[in-house]
């Protein structure tokens, strides 16, 4: 992977021409290649090549090819060893020294006799399937092994090979420190517009001098015009020389000899030819960028690169990552547009470039990050409001196509984003179907939904860790149901969690207000309540006829964020 803006004095791009890596991570400490190929050209040639059960790095794929000067005299797998390579690949030349080897042994060992004939018959065999299997082509089917095998594999062609190889390169060293946030743009020449000056300057201008320290920003330019990316480099070097000086930008290329055949692709959904090289493309592109992020940061923000940010957009994320620690999750949404506003965890980032590479022509590259999702356990979306990224493009990258999608939740000053700490729920109140509890305190665009409430029901959040709270805002009904609202109610926090046949619950409470056309907002609550809250709990005070839809539940905490705790996830009782 070229880095071309690293250097101010002499900033031109130029691809990869040495057959490195197409894409090459930073390195760390701990690496653990999922492939090992050892070819004629590799300068480490061990005579000896021990994995033991106390081995870490445990790789997916051996190969020895029969061009290899690396040949290890000797390779132990013990009885003990959790690694099992899934695949050992010995050419012809490779299997005539390992009968040498074993020929040596038995002849050493005084057992060259006739029963050792049909074990030397058997092995010669199975050697020789091995080898013309191989030559035929054939690979283990990725898509019918577990997730965790299926981004250390190959699929079924040759180019796949070469791609993952320089995948799992890790000999790269760029001079960046390391930080808490690396923001991915990927970028190509559109017909018409171009926006990624504008959406580089807004990342740079929307934060502060010490949010600055705490990112790192990397354009992937995936065109295969390298005229205009040369040009477009030359633009980003004058404009952000500063930023670069500061390693806080980097701009890579991933040369096109390192794609995957874009030609005679899978026509899935009846898309055009060109839609669908378009989206496979784009697949890939984006898996190169995150495999060069992988070890920059501790989370990885996707981008589009026709993004404007809302300001200080970098202390809401850390507020609200904070407020979830302890809590499992793969992708927290900061947009509901698109590739926008995606965190990921930087240690999934390998996982996720391997799963968008494997299936880069199956379907879009926002289908596979759901499966992906999905497939890593997040069942449900988590997505905070109000949105801290908007579309600002006219234009789509496809054709130039007109694009006006807007997201509807952005706010140019959302500083004050609710960061509902985790919690468990209860309600007393029949849940109709599956509205349940918790998508009134979640960021989905859904809602609780209860039949007729009686006077003494009562929904209660009870938080894993008690914590200060300076605002509660309650929205029930919506625009098509404004008469399922909370008529009569009040809202009460509390404190000194005793065990109930329910739960846990607080065993004392104070009333904060009541609530008014079905809404209700406290401020300042952490100046009004002298302790720590471990519960809020909505109160109904009359019966009513109607149902009952409690579509928000927004807090904001005012606890330092070194000090969040969470045993889990918020869960249903």
């Amino acid at each position: 992977m070229s880095s071309v803006a690293g250097s101010l004095w002499k900033p031109q791009f130029q691809p990869l021409e040495a057959p490195v890596s197409a894409l090459e991570a930073p390195r760390v400490s701990g690496d653990r290649p999922a492939l090992l190929i050892l070819t004629a050209e590799s300068q480490c040639r061990p005579a000896l090549l021990i994995l033991t059960a106390e081995s870490q790095w445990r790789p997916a794929l051996l190969i020895l090819t029969a061009e290899s000067q690396c040949r290890p005299a000797l390779l132990i797998l013990t009885a003990e060893s959790q690694w099992r390579p899934a695949l050992l690949i010995l050419t012809a030349e490779m299997s005539v020294t390992i009968m040498r080897l074993v020929w040596k042994s038995l002849d050493k060992m005084c057992f060259r006799k006739r029963s050792t004939i049909p074990f030397l018959g058997v092995l010669i065999t199975c050697l020789l399937f091995l080898n013309l299997y191989m030559e035929d082509g054939y690979m283990l089917e990725a898509g019918k092994r577990p997730l965790r095998e299926t981004s250390m594999h190959p699929s079924n062609s040759e180019r796949y090979v070469h791609t993952f190889r320089d995948l799992t390169n890790f000999s790269g060293t760029i001079n960046v420190t390391y930080q808490y946030l690396t923001i991915g743009l990927s970028s190509v020449k559109r017909k018409r517009g171009n926006y990624l000056m504008e959406t580089i300057k807004s990342i740079f201008d929307q934060s502060s001098y010490e949010e600055l320290k705490e990112i790192v920003v990397v354009v992937h330019l995936a065109d295969f015009d390298l005229a205009w990316c040369e040009n477009l480099v030359q633009d980003i070097s004058r404009k952000f020389a500063h930023h670069i000086i500061a390693g806080r930008l980097l701009v890579i290329h991933a040369p096109e000899e390192y794609y995957p055949s874009l030609v005679g692709l899978k026509r899935n959904y009846n898309d055009p030819d060109d839609r669908v090289r378009f989206r496979s493309k784009q697949n890939v592109d984006y898996a190169f960028l995150l495999n060069f992020c992988t070890n920059l940061s501790d989370f990885y923000m996707m981008l589009e690169d026709d993004v404007r940010c809302s300001r200080n957009f970098l202390t809401s994320l850390k507020k609200v990552v904070t407020s979830r620690e302890g809590s499992y999750w793969v992708m927290l949404e900061f947009s509901k547009l698109g590739y926008i506003g995606k965190l990921y965890h930087s240690r999934d980032l390998p996982r996720l470039a391997h799963f968008l590479l494997m299936f880069y022509q199956e379907m879009p590259c926002d289908w596979l990050l759901i499966h992906f999702r999905d497939l890593l356990a997040q069942k449900d979306v988590i997505r905070f409001k109000p949105s801290l990224f908007q579309h600002m493009g006219h234009y789509s990258s496809y054709k130039g196509a007109e694009n006006k999608l807007k997201d509807d939740d952005f706010e140019e000053d959302s500083i004050d984003i609710p960061d509902n700490p985790p919690a468990s729920l209860y309600t007393s109140i029949n849940v109709f179907e599956n509205y349940d509890t918790t998508k009134a305190y979640s960021s989905v665009d859904e809602y609780f939904w209860g039949k007729p409430p009686s006077t003494g029901d009562f929904f209660v959040i009870v938080f894993n860790k008690s914590t200060k709270i300076s605002k509660i805002k309650i929205v029930t009904g919506t625009e098509d149901r404004q008469n399922d609202i909370l008529h009569h109610g009040a809202l009460e926090v509390g404190e000194k969690l005793v065990g109930t046949k329910r739960g846990r619950q607080c065993s004392s409470y104070i009333t904060l207000g009541e609530f008014k056309y079905g809404n209700i907002v406290v401020q300042d609550v952490d100046h009004k309540i002298a302790f720590d809250i471990e519960c809020v709990r909505i109160v109904v005070t009359a019966s009513q006829k109607e149902w009952l839809i409690i579509r928000t539940i927004s807090l904001w905490t005012t606890q330092p964020l070194s000090q969040w705790y969470t045993e889990g996830p918020y869960r249903l009782d």
